[in-house]
């Protein structure tokens, strides 16, 4: 049996420094209750206050986001958010991070991230219909980066393969400031009718609460906390923190709250997150300004003698928490046992908005909802313009190519440019039969049963551009998000962001999370895509060496007709090419650059916002006007890069084009631009539609790639020799 520390111990020995609380935090809490805190209080006030659960460092930049709109029906504050798309259903869609925990132990890790973000999604009464996810890791020599891949990518698919949910997209980054962080951002896409929204607060005095799921144990104690501080050599020793879950019980839990959810005695319902089931009750009881009193002993547990602190902490996965209309328990309680699942009654909801915890009839904790769940210490770091940027400010980035054709291979092979088969292969694309456009082309794309509508969904974060420019790097990182939602035929809805920095005390770091958060702002109003969620996940670094600031962009997009949906393939032989946008000098941050010179440095593509709402309007359109056969943008590794791109579906198929432009210019990445494809009888309709595009070439049947700079053969090569790059890469190097 644990000996908890008296509260004068906690002080004498500062035990809650231990805990991830300053001296300053803990004299609030003093300050808060009157009194000492005992080892139970101050262990939910650390995991409340840590950065993972209050944001307490970053709620001042949240706070600038754009977040309302004519269809968004939930922005920030619940489970995850809503976004109308007609006919009264809505979409609703989050993304979260499982860095540290995937650092330390990856295949749980990622599991667990993917568990917890589809349980964010049915939370609000929504089924969840699609997982994505966003990865970042080291350079693919490394061994132990291989290890963590594999792993990482093994735990994705076991996870989303046995819940019975597609993962149909996502996107990853391999560079060596990941090689001791890597970056795990799991996103869940669901869909609901309105009727349906559930949230998760604790209304009505009397009304029970209730847990359900699967038992509580020792795993994941003081995961917010390990979140919120920087991974070192002791990391593998806090392995006890990562949880372990059951997408076996998960699946069983998602089908029984999809049926309560009908239920007119629920009246909240909240998933048991970071910070178990402290959080969730606390947070349901503030939101609904009340409070909530706990019986500890009627908790399902896994363990003998869990003390009260190991309860209220554990972070164990695959449980929900209800709040029930006083006297329907037993009703409740019949739906679950139908898929053999726990319903426990465990508290009452009060109306003195304290957090009341009692354990083996003592009185364990008493404290105020709001003090944890909405009145932590919100922090205004200091910022300061990083040195690097002004060092980088006049450095002069064009890179000369002497050989297009081995210049464009080389950047085939390039593991972030290369195929993702490797790791798309080992997901269920199709389950739940609706996936029509799985892995592979710009957005994946979703039909919704009954209707000829669709839902487009993608991941994007270049952070190479936001390292170097954190503002413009923002810009674009939406950009290419509704850029490839574009190009699949869907109109860009909302977003919702995984702010993924190093430590905020840092000033320089600080700064960019502020710059990127203003670039992300710009392009989310210009473009019209409010952020209606997300999650934000600081101190990712090992020995003071931070990643790139990686903010990490998830949107949704909705196709008005299943005939609208664009894939990047060509299509056949004799369609006319047309590249829409201009190629610039942009090889700052390019990977040509980081091909070359082995480093990053000068400033990223510029942007113009007004010429990408354009361009995207433009060619929306006439996708919708059935002038578009296929539609891709162009992103890393440039223009060559995505012509290629276009031709590894059909074999036969080939292309030739011609432009005004250098053959480095093949290779720089140009914001704003789109290659489309358009069969010869449209042309004419096709340039009054989109009098931006211009003509280079069109589709050919003899399976080559062959670009002329200013009338001149710069590339020619078999799509054969191309796709063997582009597809071998990968496992190549696993192997």
């Amino acid at each position: 049996m644990f000996n908890e520390p008296t509260p004068f111990d906690i002080e004498d020995l500062k035990i809650y420094q231990q805990m991830g609380m300053s001296d300053d935090e803990y004299q609030m809490v003093k300050d808060i209750l009157n009194r000492q805190p005992n080892y139970t209080e101050i262990g939910l006030f650390s995991v409340m206050w840590s950065e993972h659960c209050s944001y307490k460092n970053s709620k001042v930049i949240l706070k600038t986001f754009p977040t309302k709109g004519e269809k968004i029906l939930q922005g920030p504050g619940e489970g995850a958010g809503i976004v109308d798309i007609g006919d009264k259903q809505a979409v609703v869609f989050k993304i979260e991070s499982h860095n540290h925990p995937s650092a330390v132990e990856p295949f749980q890790g990622a599991a667990t991230g993917v568990g917890g973000i589809i349980r964010d999604v049915f939370s609000m009464g929504a089924r969840p219909i699609a997982l994505l996810n966003s990865l970042r890791f080291g350079a693919l020599d490394n061994k132990r980066v291989k290890y963590l891949f594999s792993e990482v990518v093994a735990g994705i698919a076991s996870y989303g393969n046995c819940v019975g949910v597609p993962t149909v997209g996502g996107e990853v980054y391999f560079d060596e400031c990941y090689e001791g962080n890597p970056l795990v951002n799991a996103m869940c896409v669901g869909l609901i009718n309105h009727e349906d929204i559930k949230k998760g607060q604790a209304h009505g005095v009397g009304n029970t609460v209730m847990y359900v799921g699967a038992d509580t144990g020792c795993d994941g104690i003081h995961g917010a906390t390990f979140a919120s501080e920087e991974l070192s050599e002791d990391s593998d020793k806090k392995r006890p923190s990562v949880q372990v879950g059951d997408p076996f019980m998960e699946k069983l839990l998602l089908e029984a709250c999809l049926d309560v959810i009908k239920h007119p005695a629920l009246v909240g319902i909240q998933d048991m997150g970071a910070a178990g089931l402290i959080s969730s009750s606390c947070e349901m009881a503030s939101k609904a300004g009340m409070g909530i009193k706990m019986e500890l002993d009627n908790i399902p547990q896994r363990e003998k003698n869990m003390s009260a602190y190991e309860i209220m902490l554990s972070e164990s996965q695959e449980r929900m928490l209800l709040i029930i209309e006083k006297g329907k328990e037993d009703e409740i309680c019949k739906i679950f046992e139908k898929y053999g699942l726990h319903a426990v009654s465990v508290g009452v909801v009060t109306d003195d908005k304290q957090m009341k915890i009692y354990h083996h009839g003592k009185l364990v904790a008493d404290v105020p909802a709001d003090a944890l769940a909405s009145k932590a210490p919100e922090y205004h770091k200091p910022q300061k313009e990083a040195d690097y940027y002004k060092q980088f400010e006049h450095i002069n980035t064009h890179i000369d190519i002497d050989d297009a054709n081995q210049t464009l291979l080389d950047l085939l092979k390039q593991p972030t440019i290369a195929s993702k088969k490797w790791i798309y292969q080992q997901y269920d694309q199709h389950v739940r039969t609706c996936t029509v456009v799985p892995p592979s082309s710009d957005a994946a794309v979703i039909r919704i049963r009954d209707t000829r509508k669709a839902l487009a969904m993608t991941t994007d974060c270049n952070a190479r551009y936001v390292y170097l420019d954190p503002e413009v790097g923002g810009q674009i990182a939406v950009a290419e998000a509704a850029r490839n939602i574009i190009a699949s035929g869907g109109n860009p809805l909302a977003i919702t962001d995984n702010l993924n920095f190093g430590a905020p005390e840092n000033p320089e770091i600080f700064w960019q999370m502020v710059q990127s958060a203003k670039g992300i702002s710009e392009a989310c109003i210009k473009l019209n895509t409010p952020v209606i969620g997300g999650n934000v996940s600081m101190y990712n670094e090992r020995g003071g060496v931070a990643i790139y600031p990686t903010p990490t962009i998830g949107m949704v997009g909705l196709v008005e007709d299943l005939n609208h949906i664009t894939t990047q393939h060509l299509k056949e032989a004799g369609d006319l090419i047309y590249l829409l946008g201009d190629l610039k000098n942009d090889f700052g941050g390019s990977e040509l650059q980081k091909m070359t010179l082995g480093k990053i440095e000068g400033r990223p593509p510029v942007i113009d916002l007004d010429a990408e709402k354009q361009h995207g309007e433009a060619l929306l359109q006439s996708i919708k006007l059935g002038l578009v056969r296929s539609a891709h943008d162009l992103a890393e590794g440039g223009f060559a890069v995505a012509l290629s791109e276009t031709l590894f579906t059909h074999k036969n198929l080939g292309a030739s084009v011609s432009l005004d432009v250098s053959k480095s210019q093949l290779f720089a990445e140009s914001q704003s631009c789109y290659i489309v494809s358009v069969s010869a009888d449209n042309k004419k309709a096709f340039e009054h539609a989109c009098p931006n595009a211009k003509l280079i070439g069109a589709a050919t049947d003899d399976a080559r790639l062959i670009i002329k700079t200013n009338n001149v053969e710069a590339i020619n090569l078999s799509v054969e020799a191309l796709r063997s790059s582009f597809e071998n890469a990968i496992p190549d190097l696993m192997a």
